[in-house]
């Protein structure tokens, strides 16, 4: 009776490189309401979530323009 010691392992399910589930919401737009989009986002571009925010607050959340913004500088 005691064989059911099979539970599931809770580290396994966050694989922190290509999980599709902390992709991006949407690829061409980035949503400051979604934390998962932020950490993706701030990832990609090599900044913190807070420099993303502002360049978001400045330039819209279309990914190209966040992109072009935060690499012109």
């Amino acid at each position: 009776m005691s064989e059911h010691h099979d539970a599931p392992k809770a580290h396994e399910a966050h694989a922190p490189h290509e999980d599709p589930t902390t992709g991006p919401h949407d690829p061409k737009e980035i949503n400051p309401k979604i934390s998962s989009d932020i950490a993706h986002w701030s990832k990609e571009f090599g900044v913190t979530s807070q420099v993303l925010h502002e360049a978001i607050r400045v330039h819209g959340t279309h990914v190209d323009k966040v992109r072009a913004a935060l690499h012109s500088h």
